[in-house]
């Protein structure tokens, strides 16, 4: 491998940092596009970027076609975790016209299911249908790509009041999951943090000769909400229980989110639709990149009390 710039969009969200710091470690200078300048409030992930070897940082925002036109120069491998930063889809379509101009030759792009194209009634999730609509756009222009599906995140729980997955903490010391989700569906997960940079990197590796056009579930464990938390139990060593019920929302969120969170409730909560959508599979792809993978029971004991600590909660004394 001759040229060994990667180009990263998000690097301070869970996926792009996932990648930064593996890809740097096995020699790849990696092009990190952040949105605003690192500062130490930014926290752990900010403070890391910034000691990295092989890294340039570039700032700004993608919705300055300047900054986009010239993030792909000179760069063969691209990885893209678009969020709602503005118009997704246009930031999607611009972000890959650009790396087709640069001549970019293989483009990981974070992408989700829009579940609506099935016709099976099942509703889009506004969060979701718009990554989809780029993976279509990137297909269209002939982008050599790959896609990758994440599961959700380990890294999502917290005893704090945020809706969907709040682990509550309980007068007797343990916690109480409340979602949608039956208590025996099983569901996809992922340690983002952990587990995204490895699988992504081993995708470049294999190239497109394996991977060109593929979805991939990225997601190493289907567990029922009832194996979430007797995995929960067991790292944390305190009872933890699942309680079907609606989302609560306790905390102001953004309006896209609260769509997304109605959205989440009727798909997966009432009318029980697979989290990926009838084609896609997981674990079994995702163990063939990447065998390391950190499971629930792990992240429950040796990441969920460090992450509660950074967060100012003290239950674990």
């Amino acid at each position: 491998m001759t040229n060994r710039t990667l180009v990263i969009v998000n690097t301070t969200g869970r996926q792009g940092a996932s990648l930064a710091r593996v890809a740097t470690a096995v020699g790849y200078n990696v092009r990190a596009h952040i949105t605003t300048k690192l500062s130490d409030k930014d926290g752990a992930v900010a403070k890391e970027l910034r000691e990295l070897k092989n890294i340039e940082i570039v700032q700004g925002s993608l919705e300055d076609p300047k900054l986009v036109s010239r993030l792909f120069v000179g760069a063969r491998r691209a990885f893209i975790n678009t969020i709602s930063w503005g118009d997704e889809v246009a930031i999607g379509k611009a972000l890959a016209d650009a790396a087709k101009k640069a001549g970019v030759q293989h483009y990981v792009y974070s992408s989700m299911p829009d579940h609506a194209v099935f016709d099976r009634g099942w509703p889009s999730l506004p969060l979701w249908s718009c990554k989809f609509t780029v993976e279509n756009y990137i297909r269209q222009i002939d982008l050599p790509a790959t896609f990758v599906y994440t599961g959700i995140y380990n890294n999502n729980f917290t005893s704090l009041p945020y809706p969907l997955f709040c682990m509550k903490l309980q007068s007797n010391g343990g916690f109480q999951w409340t979602a949608p989700f039956h208590a025996d569906q099983p569901i996809p997960w992922l340690d983002a943090e952990h587990d995204v940079g490895p699988a992504v990197l081993q995708i470049f590796k294999d190239g497109l000769q394996k991977w060109s056009g593929h979805r991939i579930g990225l997601a190493y464990q289907l567990l029922t909400p009832k194996e979430v938390c007797a995995a929960f139990s067991r790292g944390l060593r305190r009872p933890c229980s699942y309680k079907r019920g609606p989302i609560t929302i306790e905390v102001p969120i953004p309006s896209g989110y609260r769509a997304q969170l109605e959205g989440i409730e009727e798909l997966f909560g009432i009318q029980e639709a697979p989290y990926f959508g009838p084609e896609i599979q997981a674990p079994d792809e995702a163990l063939r990149l990447w065998e390391g993978y950190r499971g629930m029971e792990e992240y429950a004991r040796e990441v969920f009390p460090v992450e509660e600590a950074a967060n100012g909660l003290t239950w674990m004394h």
